[in-house]
Parts: structure tokens; C-alpha cells; sequence
């Protein structure tokens, strides 16, 4: 509340956008990292870009309509997808119809006459954990969102490392079985295809149409009251913490899967600290386990002792509080 009163007395602030391929959400974000203003909307990603960039504007609008404008110090984008820090596109988003290459930046810029930056959304929730989240104390460290796919950001000195063509960070398609299951990318065996939100949920519901329904200590059947439907990881989360052996099992071995994908990773870029977010990253504590001891048995020696795996502070807002960052 107190925040609240202050962003009323004429303080700063900045727009950050989260843009997924469901809905779009906005905040008002004061400089010191706190939302103070949120609102979303569909994001109408099967209607093409023009429908896409007419939500952004309408949350943008809708915020600027309640809060005083000169106070707005910019607009910062998070999208998914590879996006070019030198002119604003958006390249080829997952699950966004139509779209190839997309100026979204310029697009937003034109209409608002503000400054605007825009990053890849898995960047932008790195920069926010990495400013205000539970990575405010380590220089470098990998940044993982874990949900509907897996998503990553690379942080070093403090700052994203984004490669040349912004396309760093992209732990989800780091391959753990080059004969395996096919990746949405085109890719064989990659991480995201295994433990991504929809692979958790489909392979449970899988296992559940091949064991009696009436099993007295099946909690997934009664927390989704026998509609196999309704099973996601928040669901096998809770029936894991009820001691479900089902839900316990798919879990640990996402885990483990996890670790591997991390090790092959750090190995690379020589970090030792990784921080997980996303709508998966809930999962119960035991999880985390299976990560790091699946992590520790394949890095090397000299990163064993030195692995952190932690749990990342900043949840949903993450993605707006990174995306106000960028003009902050």
C-alpha cells in the first residue's frame, strides 16, 4: 500500500510486458522492482501479429489510462522467441500463428512515442531474478524456466550474455537422447520435450488409463475427481506431496532429467549456480533433490562442490518486473 501511495506522488515507473503465446500481462513497475499495477489479456496468438500487437497496446493503454504518463519512463517487451536486440523483431515465436519476423518494438514505439526495449522473455525473467530475485548475490549464474516448455537465460557479470544473434540461453533444446522423443523445434531428445508442462501431464494421464480407477491411494484420480483431463503438474505436485507413488515417480525422474540436461550446460559456460522459475518450478522440494543429485554425479570435478540450485523468488512477475528492467 505504501508503494502504492508513492507511485501516486508523482515517481517513476516503467511498463514491462510479459507476452506468452495465451495472454499477454502488464504491470506498472516502480524502480525498485515492485509491480504495482497489473493487468492481462488474451494475447490472440492464432489471429497473427497485427491481433497480437493490438492486445499490447490495449494492456499498455489501459495502464497509462489510471497512472500519470510523463511519470512513465519507457516500455520493456519480453516475447518469446529469438529476438534481435539491434532492431526490435521478433523471429519466429512458438505457438504464434503466422509470424516469422515481426517488428514489435517499432510497432509499440510508433504508437506510444516512448522508449521501448524488447528481449526474449526467458532473458527478461533472468534480468528481473538477477535484480531483485534471489539472484541478486551471485555474478553468474543460469537462469531455467520451467512450464509449458523450458526456457533459460544466461547470466554473467551481472548481465544477460544473449549471443550474437540473441539466441543464448536455450537450455530447452540442449538434447539428453539423440534417438529420442521428437522436440517441437524439429530436434531429437531434447530436454523440453521430456519434462515441458504438456509431456508431464500427457505421460500421467497415460499411466493412469493403465491402473485400476478404484485404487484406494491413487490421489491423482481424487484430486481431479476422475477426470484425467484436468491432470497438470500443479495437480501431481499435490497428489506427490499426499505421498501419491505415481505423482512422487514422474516427478523424480523429471528431476533427473533436469540435472542432466544442467550439467551438459554448466560444463559449457562454467557456471555453478543455477536458478529455476516457471509454473513447473513449485514442484516439492524433493524435486529440487533430484536435480542436484543428478547434477553433482555428471559435472565436473571441479563444479561439484560448488553447485547451488535454488528456487527463483520473484514467481509470475518475473516476466514484467524483467521486461520494466530493460528501460530502467
Amino acid at each position: 500500500m505504501e508503494e502504492k501511495a508513492k507511485m501516486k506522488l508523482n515517481q517513476k515507473f516503467a511498463i514491462g510486458i510479459d507476452l506468452g503465446a495465451t495472454t499477454v500481462k502488464a504491470g506498472i513497475v516502480s524502480t525498485t522492482g515492485i509491480v504495482v499495477d497489473q493487468i492481462s489479456a488474451d494475447a490472440k496468438a492464432n489471429h497473427g501479429p497485427s491481433a497480437v500487437i493490438q492486445q499490447i497496446s490495449f494492456v499498455i493503454q489501459e495502464l497509462l489510462g489510471k497512472h500519470k504518463n510523463s511519470n512513465c519512463i519507457g516500455i520493456g517487451i519480453g516475447a518469446p522467441g529469438m529476438v534481435s536486440a539491434v532492431d526490435s523483431f521478433v523471429h519466429h515465436p512458438p505457438n504464434f500463428t503466422d509470424w516469422s519476423r515481426v517488428d514489435v518494438g517499432g510497432e509499440i514505439r510508433k504508437k506510444f512515442k516512448l522508449h521501448v526495449e524488447i528481449e526474449n522473455d526467458a532473458n527478461c525473467a533472468a534480468v528481473a531474478e538477477a535484480r531483485f530475485g534471489v539472484g541478486v548475490e551471485f555474478k553468474n549464474f543460469l537462469f531455467v524456466i520451467w512450464g509449458t516448455g523450458v526456457g533459460g537465460g544466461i547470466i554473467l557479470n551481472r548481465k544477460i550474455f544473449r549471443g550474437p544473434n540473441g539466441g543464448a540461453g536455450e537450455i530447452g533444446h540442449v538434447s539428453i537422447d539423440y534417438n529420442g522423443r521428437l522436440c517441437n523445434c524439429g530436434n531429437y531428445g531434447c530436454i523440453e520435450s521430456y519434462i515441458g508442462q504438456r509431456y508431464l501431464s500427457q505421460r500421467t494421464k497415460e499411466i493412469l488409463r493403465n491402473i485400476p480407477a478404484d485404487r484406494t491411494d491413487n490421489h491423482l484420480y481424487k484430486l481431479v475427481g476422475g477426470n484425467l483431463n484436468k491432470i497438470e503438474p500443479s495437480i501431481i505436485s499435490q497428489a506427490a506431496e499426499l505421498g501419491d507413488p505415481i505423482a512422487i515417480s514422474i516427478l523424480e525422474e523429471a528431476g533427473t532429467l533436469l540435472g542432466a540436461a544442467l550439467a551438459s550446460t554448466m560444463n559449457v559456460i562454467d557456471v555453478s549456480v543455477v536458478v529455476i522459475g516457471g509454473g513447473v518450478s513449485a514442484v516439492p522440494a524433493f524435486v529440487y533433490d533430484a536435480v542436484i543429485k543428478s547434477l553433482r554425479s555428471r559435472v565436473l570435478k571441479p563444479h561439484k562442490d560448488n553447485i547451488h540450485v535454488l528456487r527463483a523468488k520473484l514467481g509470475n512477475t518475473a516476466g514484467i518486473i524483467g521486461s520494466a528492467s530493460l528501460v530502467m
